[in-house]
């Protein structure tokens, strides 16, 4: 990967190194649009297989948070940061000097709980940073508001793909089982969904299926189920040249970031075979709505209000899609494009 290249082609202001020597753990935070404001997006700690890994992770989801604010009409613009490490190194002094670096940025970004990050982390974070969201005894893990977000998402795919108002009776596949797609599960089950599950966690697949009488499959076979809804709900890049072929659902919607290995090729490929797809920032983003919300102090009724938002954003983007002969993907990049260059106009009119 050519660092600067790369940066340049995907529109980034600034990505920042970061190195701890005492400690032994790096970090990089990458900095995207600020159009709308200043940037926003959760930590993510994890054992990447190398460097370029972590930075091409970090890159695409910060320009994703950049067209998941937008969409979601949150003035912040789109930041996102990584943490190369296993989840057992984690210690309170990490988390702390993670803290400073943070600090370090003035505000310039704030952030909050990912994968292998949880509540009580980011409240260690506190102790050295004012600019971080999703504290305990606040707006707490995003998880729910996510998984409220994806399943308002799967009502308005519905009923535009399959014309129905309800989803009882119908057939939904969950891959990954974590704080969303649990969640999520326990929304669909209370509809009446037989749901079709699979996580690497065997034991929490389990508790799943007691939970929601949920039918466990091999990870290999989530694919290729015939089932009406394909919910990825575990890490990125799933939808791709050998996936795609086996995808039966004419659904996807999930909470996973950057479901697509290649944005413009396989969301092609999910439109040729018909399959509705639902853009990953814009049905995700009830977790970024959660903490903006705790950011501002508003109240409930607005924050709620604010989520519901996602299936009429989903479905503009649907319309959109159809009546110009796009991928939703393209249909939610020119939506979000269109409120950057306008919240840009105004600010150079000001």
């Amino acid at each position: 990967m050519k660092l600067f290249e790369t940066v340049k082609e995907m529109g980034h202001e600034q990505v920042l190194f970061f190195q701890d020597k005492e400690l032994n753990f790096k970090t990089i935070i990458a900095l995207h649009d600020t159009s709308l404001g200043r940037a926003m997006g959760a930590t993510r700690l994890f054992p990447y297989a190398s460097e370029e890994d972590a930075l091409r992770d970090v890159l695409r989801l910060s320009r994703g948070m950049t067209y998941k604010a937008a969409c979601a009409n949150i003035p912040v613009g789109g930041g996102k940061a990584v943490i190369i490490a296993n989840p057992d190194q984690k210690t309170d002094k990490m988390l702390r000097a993670y803290g400073r670096f943070v600090d370090s940025l003035q505000g310039r970004f704030i952030t909050g709980q990912d994968v292998n990050i949880c509540p009580e982390d980011v409240q260690e974070m506190r102790r050295e940073t004012r600019y971080v969201v999703g504290l305990t005894g606040k707006a707490g893990g995003p998880a729910p508001a996510t998984a409220l977000g994806v399943f308002l998402g799967i009502q308005a795919a519905v009923f535009f793909q399959l014309n129905k108002q309800d989803l009882n009776g119908l057939r939904v596949a969950v891959q990954g089982l974590g704080n969303v797609g649990g969640k999520l599960c326990d929304y669909l089950h209370r509809r009446g969904v037989k749901l079709f599950v699979t996580d690497l966690n065997h034991n929490r697949a389990e508790e799943i299926k007691q939970l929601y009488e949920a039918t466990v499959v091999e990870p290999k076979d989530i694919y290729s189920l015939d089932v009406d809804i394909f919910a990825p709900c575990a890490m990125g890049a799933i939808l791709n040249s050998e996936t795609i072929p086996l995808i039966q659902a004419s659904i996807i919607a999930g909470c996973a970031n950057n479901q697509l290995q290649d944005e413009n090729i396989h969301s092609a490929m999910l439109k040729s075979k018909g399959i509705l797809y639902c853009p990953d920032y814009v049905i995700n983003s009830g977790g970024l709505i959660n903490v903006y919300h705790e950011l501002t102090f508003s109240d409930e009724a607005s924050y709620l209000k604010q989520i519901h938002s996602i299936y009429d954003t989903l479905l503009e983007i649907f319309t959109k899609s159809k009546a110009e002969n796009i991928t939703t993907q393209d249909a939610s990049k020119r939506l979000a494009e269109e409120r950057i260059l306008k919240a840009r106009k105004l600010a150079i009119a000001a």
